[in-house]
């Protein structure tokens, strides 16, 4: 059944940041799924269908993964950081939900790809090793967590100078709420019914504005658009709906 509230024009109220930057809830939604995350007929069949276009992206965006010291925050299964790992990069892996993650640590034990996985959040990992990695991904993560903002900043501090951080996410708009929400989850039924919630959808100015705070500058941003009939996802330049945003880390004065 389709939702028949109203389309909501103002965001909800929030619930105070818990310490933790994470979402029990969604935790939870993700965990109980955990075991399909590499069947590409389950509900994770939009992941794997548009890995190799989010990988191709951000291996060009980055001038090349090979070599590079990488962390995929809120890795889950490990589909993001196994494909680029498999494409010469040294990757680590990190999440807070313990079931996903042991799914990926299985998987690489099937595929013979080598990545470091670590239960830890991204705000964590940011004290303890800042200025590490020569690419930090966050992606189809920041409309799940509480508190974007501190996501991004610590994707920034992660980021050694010149460092790339890659994000992706759900613009919050009419079209995402019919897009994202009553056609991918209870039309076209691509999504589990409750997987996104409208009022955690981010435009493209809201990621833009936590960068700049943190200190990244903007490089590039590209949408992503499913093809209902043709079943196929492309990179273009419609943002209206799902997009992706590179940034980089300043280098260090010389």
């Amino acid at each position: 059944m389709i939702p028949t509230r109203p389309f909501p024009m103002s965001l909800p109220v929030r619930a105070p940041i818990p310490e933790q930057n994470a979402d029990p809830a969604e935790l939870a939604k993700f965990a109980a799924l955990a075991h399909r995350w590499w069947d590409p007929a389950s509900e994770f069949k939009p992941l794997h269908d548009i890995n190799p276009l989010r990988l191709g992206w951000i291996d060009r965006v980055c001038g090349g993964l090979a070599g590079r010291r990488v962390v995929d925050v809120g890795c889950g299964g490990g589909i993001l950081a196994e494909s680029m790992a498999a494409r010469g990069a040294e990757v680590v892996g990190i999440d807070l939900s313990e079931k996903p993650l042991g799914v990926a640590k299985l998987h690489t034990l099937e595929s013979g790809v080598r990545v470091d996985y670590r239960l830890a959040g991204a705000e964590a990992l940011a004290r303890e090793a800042p200025s590490s990695f020569d690419v930090v991904t966050c992606m189809e993560m920041l409309e799940h967590v509480p508190d974007p903002a501190s996501t991004i900043a610590a994707c920034a501090a992660l980021a050694k100078p010149g460092g790339h951080v890659v994000v992706s996410t759900i613009n919050r708009n009419p079209k995402s709420y019919l897009f994202a929400i009553v056609g991918a989850e209870y039309l076209l039924r691509l999504l589990p019914r409750g997987t996104h919630d409208w009022g955690r959808f981010l435009k493209p100015a809201e990621v833009a504005r936590h960068a700049r705070r943190a200190g990244l500058d903007l490089e590039e941003v590209a949408g992503m658009t499913y093809n209902p009939l043709a079943r196929t996802y492309r990179i273009e330049s419609d943002t209206s709906v799902n997009y992706l945003a590179a940034f980089r880390r300043p280098a260090a004065a010389s």
